[in-house]
């Protein structure tokens, strides 16, 4: 009868301290450096969040422009008027900027004939040279946000880390502070470092996946800049694509 009226007490004093393991407790009783951690994961998810939603959004119309775009550069039987169509394209569709650099190249090489720059370029030269630089920038301008995500990617754990350590730490001070190591000294602390660790991983995980998944949008979108270059250069150099009659 003694040992059910001792255990009890011990079992309530348990269920406490575990409360106190809460993410409620760590707002409560949040230290300097753990608001820091806090707010840089808070900015680094919103960071990761816009750049996720961003990229989504704009693969989103680059896929439902890119076919009707070259579809409608080639079915145009007057170069003038595909040219026209290009130049209403919004500023962030690329295959309207490659073609129309292409288009602007033959045409300057071609108010240039019998110069100095025709002699030392020929026609094909040219508009190469301009659509490698036109499938260069836009293939940049694909990567808007990837830094930011890969970075988040790397380092939101670390910083979650830090928080952890310093949960920990806390929780040593509190044993040397009381002289006990039982649940109730150090449930607040660990709780803390363990709430911060999932905060880290819950910031880094969708930045790694974002970052591999438009990687790899990226790399198609390449391909197919480069397939249309490929053709630009044909037709501008000699007239016809490949494979066409002339």
């Amino acid at each position: 009868m003694l040992q059910e009226t001792t255990a009890a007490p011990s079992t309530g004093g348990n269920a406490e301290a575990l409360t106190q393991m809460g993410f409620a407790n760590l707002i409560e009783h949040m230290t300097v450096v753990n608001w820091i951690v806090f707010i840089v994961l808070i900015l680094m998810s919103v960071l990761s969040i816009y750049w996720i939603i961003y990229n989504f959004f704009k693969h989103i119309r680059l896929k439902s422009n890119s076919d009707r775009v070259i579809a409608t550069f080639w079915e145009t039987p007057n170069a003038q008027d595909a040219i026209r169509f290009m130049e209403e394209q919004p500023r962030s569709e690329p295959f309207s900027k490659v073609a129309l650099d292409a288009a602007q190249a033959a045409a300057h090489h071609q108010r240039h004939d019998g110069s100095r720059l025709a002699e030392s370029l020929s026609r094909s030269e040219f508009v190469d040279r301009a659509l490698r630089q036109a499938v260069t920038r836009e293939s940049a301008g694909l990567e808007d946000g990837l830094t930011v995500l890969a970075t988040v990617g790397a380092t939101a754990p670390f910083v979650g880390l830090l928080g952890t350590v310093w949960g920990i730490y806390n929780a040593l001070i509190r044993i040397g502070a009381t002289g006990q190591a039982d649940i109730g000294a150090v449930a607040g602390p660990v709780g803390e470092a363990l709430i911060m660790t999932a905060i880290g991983l819950a910031v880094a995980i969708p930045a790694v996946l974002g970052y591999n998944f438009f990687v790899r949008l990226n790399r198609g979108v390449n391909a197919k800049l480069d397939t249309f270059a490929h053709d630009l250069h044909d037709f501008f150099a000699t007239g016809a694509r490949v494979g066409e009659a002339r």
